[in-house]
């Protein structure tokens, strides 16, 4: 896919997930996102930047862990995970996050003005995630540290068939490139060309759990990168794609429920 094709497929697809997204995603990413946080240790009065943002899970938390002294700033290339995101921090009194809209491949901020960089689930989503860690590393400050996570491989992912079972109804790939960044050493190997030094990686093994069929389909569909294909299906084939991702993850059906595997890769780095 065309990589600007690729950034619009994504732009408007997290605009349609974002009311969705905190629903059926929070509890679900939540181990990923607290073990980038413990990898990143912040420190009260440090600047912060959350690249790939969404709704501002990470954000918020980084913004507690450093105190009314420091500053976290969320970009996200979605317009409406912003604005929910900044819609959440108004609500919370946040008063030391600020978020815009902007492309984690193009940050227009400043070289060597953060004392951390973070990239909770977001990595995936990009044309060329390589240059998209090297931004990091470009706008880190010198002895500061970046922290990534990124879904892990395939086969250990039990939801993954999403992605082909979406493809056949649309002429074109959501999510081409989803797992190459989790695959092996791929993150690891994209901090050291980046520059990043004193690296370290952790997986995590996790589970997936919904309560129902209903709830399953809706994460899966609405809650994710595959919303803005999905709300162009007809109802006909909407039931299909339902019927299609049930039986791909019947293996995982504990009553009414579903717990389904995942895994995390999580990578830190020093520059």
């Amino acid at each position: 896919m065309d990589a600007r094709l690729q950034k619009r497929v994504q732009r408007y697809g997290w605009d349609k997930a974002a009311a969705h997204y905190e629903r059926y995603w929070q509890n679900q990413l939540e181990p990923a996102q607290t073990a980038l946080l413990d990898m990143a240790q912040l420190k009260r009065g440090e600047r912060v930047l959350d690249v790939a943002c969404g709704t501002g899970l990470v954000t918020l938390r980084a913004a507690r862990d450093i105190g009314p002294e420091g500053e976290v700033v969320g970009t996200d290339i979605s317009e409406e995970m912003i604005a929910v995101a900044g819609s959440i921090a108004g609500a919370c009194r946040t008063g030391n996050v600020s978020f815009v809209r902007m492309d984690a491949e193009a940050l227009d901020l400043a070289s060597s003005s953060f004392d951390a960089a973070l990239c909770a689930l977001g990595l995936m989503y990009a044309p060329d995630p390589e240059h998209a860690v090297a931004e990091m590393h470009r706008v880190t400050k010198s002895g500061g540290r970046a922290v990534c996570a990124v879904w892990g491989e395939r086969h250990m992912c039990g939801w993954a068939s999403i992605f082909p079972i979406v493809d056949a109804c649309v002429q074109s790939e959501v999510c081409p490139m989803f797992f190459r960044i989790g695959t092996g050493d791929a993150l690891r190997l994209a901090f050291s060309s980046a520059g990043f030094k004193d690296i370290s990686l952790r997986r995590l093994q996790t589970t997936l759990l919904y309560a129902d069929a209903t709830e399953a389909c809706a994460a899966a569909f609405v809650g994710g990168p595959v919303a803005l294909a999905y709300s162009r299906f007809s109802d006909a084939v909407k039931a299909m794609a339902h019927d299609d991702y049930l039986r791909s993850i019947e293996p995982y059906r504990v009553g009414n429920g579903y717990a389904i595997p995942g895994e995390f890769v999580v990578v830190a780095g020093y520059k």
